[in-house]
């Protein structure tokens, strides 16, 4: 039975759906600037999430929105002067083909705070309605969260401690320091929309909370962002979505941890950051689906909640264990191992044991090493079939993870047919490489040392890396 921490009770708890059917909403980007790791993980996570529950045959629908019009996005237009539409064109983009080198699925649906207007406009009226929101001496409406009996619950904050540290900016005309804005009077300069408080925009919070109801409905299963949301950005949509409604807003949290430099939060504010691209381009610059498929990797070594480490050494870590399935599955390829069509048992309920444990991916790629170690075992041993079924096994597992998404051969940077009659000097002789790896070969099977170092250091000194195996040895440039 899957489990999950759900960071409103802080505990887990199990997940049944009887009806099959699963809502998640998950905050997307302010799209005023490239992504940098820190998103990428919330992209990946949520990805493996909605994998994993499908594969599981749940029907799942995804929303992730996308905030195009925010305080940050109007102060980097007006320093780039240029139109905001434009800037944010730009970076809804990019973000589209980092997802794609990640491997991130797209959602099923991803709204635009622009184009909710009407949806933001009603939740606001009801909000003032209920007498949840009044409008202020500056023309700005405020939810009063005095109203709302529970605020704190998800953040297990008090409303005595949040008041004693808040404080009122100049320009607020707020009842209360902890009221918070839902729509911002119009200023000049500014881009802005017509509404019974006259022409302004809406405030980041209520976007969320009007778009995950407008596309999932009132009550829905599964609300999801990086732990840096919890408060208050989550605390206040469900005080707003529950004011409106009525109803409970989401039934489980689920907050990813930070990513961190030197144990440090990443973060834009304090200028340590990494984007996605540049990350991409230390670890492979000629290959970004590659370099991709190993950061996406990277992410998932840790378990979600955790704080995820930034360090070369564990980048480089990602990529070594990533190749060893991709070359379980080359050299049982080579062997001539065909497709199976079923995998083997034991290791899929080891697979979903792990995942079922709070989407456990450590120990899911725990799974997916023993299984390469198996395929490579078989080998060895010629039991093509169970090789065969294992192979099975690891290409369906590691999908579920969205990753062993490239052709082995690229990913390994094995030397294609053309590269097989490249030549070096050995003894005097101009001999191809792909002949003096076998060479090597029979020399090891022979136990004839001597030979097959002195191969060895010969490939060695003109760049050629050799990787030895059950099924014999490939090479690749370095």
């Amino acid at each position: 039975m899957l489990q999950i921490y759900n960071s409103l009770t802080r505990q887990k708890e199990e997940f049944e759906h009887p009806d099959r059917k699963v809502g998640i909403y998950v905050c997307g980007m302010t799209v005023y600037d490239y992504c940098h790791l820190g998103h990428a993980r919330v992209m990946v996570v949520f990805d493996v999430i909605v994998r994993y529950l499908r594969a599981t045959g749940l029907e799942v629908n995804y929303v992730r929105n996308i905030t195009d019009i925010d305080d940050k996005i109007i102060r980097r237009a007006r320093e780039n002067d240029e139109d905001i539409d434009v800037l944010t064109g730009r970076y809804i983009a990019a973000m589209h083909e980092d997802e794609q080198v990640l491997g991130v699925l797209p959602p099923d649906h991803e709204p635009r705070a622009t184009d909710s207007m009407d949806a933001i406009t009603t939740m606001i009226a009801t909000l003032i309605d209920k007498g949840f929101a009044y409008q202020a001496g500056n023309g700005d409406v405020y939810y009063d969260v005095s109203r709302f009996e529970n605020y704190g619950k998800l953040s297990n904050k008090r409303m005595a401690d949040l008041r004693a540290g808040s404080r009122v900016e100049i320009d607020e005309a707020k009842d209360d320091p902890l009221d918070f804005v839902l729509w911002k009077a119009a200023r000049p300069g500014e881009p802005a929309w017509e509404s019974p408080w006259g022409s302004g925009r809406p405030g980041w919070h209520i976007e969320c909370s009007a778009m995950a109801t407008e596309c999932l409905g009132n009550h829905f299963d599964i609300h999801g962002g990086g732990m840096d949301l919890k408060f208050p950005h989550h605390e206040n949509e469900i005080a707003q979505s529950e004011a409106a409604t009525g109803e409970t807003f989401v039934d489980v949290w689920i907050h990813n941890g930070f990513v961190q430099i030197n144990e440090e939060k990443m973060s834009k504010s304090l200028g340590n950051f990494f984007t996605v691209r540049d990350v991409l381009v230390h670890v492979d610059k000629d290959d970004k689906q590659r370099a991709g498929e190993i950061i996406r990797y990277f992410i998932l070594q840790s378990h979600y909640r955790s704080p995820l480490n930034y360090s070369l050494d564990l980048l480089a870590s990602a990529e070594k264990r990533l190749a060893g399935l991709y070359r379980a599955l080359y050299r049982a390829g080579q062997e001539g191992v065909s497709a199976a069509t079923t995998s083997d048992d034991t290791v899929v309920t080891l697979f979903r044991a792990a995942m079922d444990d709070d989407f456990n991916t450590p120990d899911a790629l725990a799974v997916l090493d023993g299984i390469a170690g198996d395929i490579n075992r078989a080998l060895g041993e010629k039991a093509v079939e169970r090789a065969a079924v294992l192979a099975a096994a690891l290409n369906e597992l590691a999908g579920m993870l969205g990753i062993v998404r490239l052709d082995a051969q690229r990913f390994l940077k094995i030397a294609g047919e053309s590269s097989r009659a490249e030549k070096l000097v050995f003894r005097g002789k101009e001999v191809a490489i792909d002949a003096l790896v076998r060479q090597r070969d029979d020399a090891r099977r022979n136990k004839d040392w001597a030979m097959s170092d002195e191969i060895r250091d010969a490939l060695k000194s003109e760049g050629i890396v050799l990787e030895d195996g059950p099924g014999g040895t490939i090479w690749r440039r370095g």
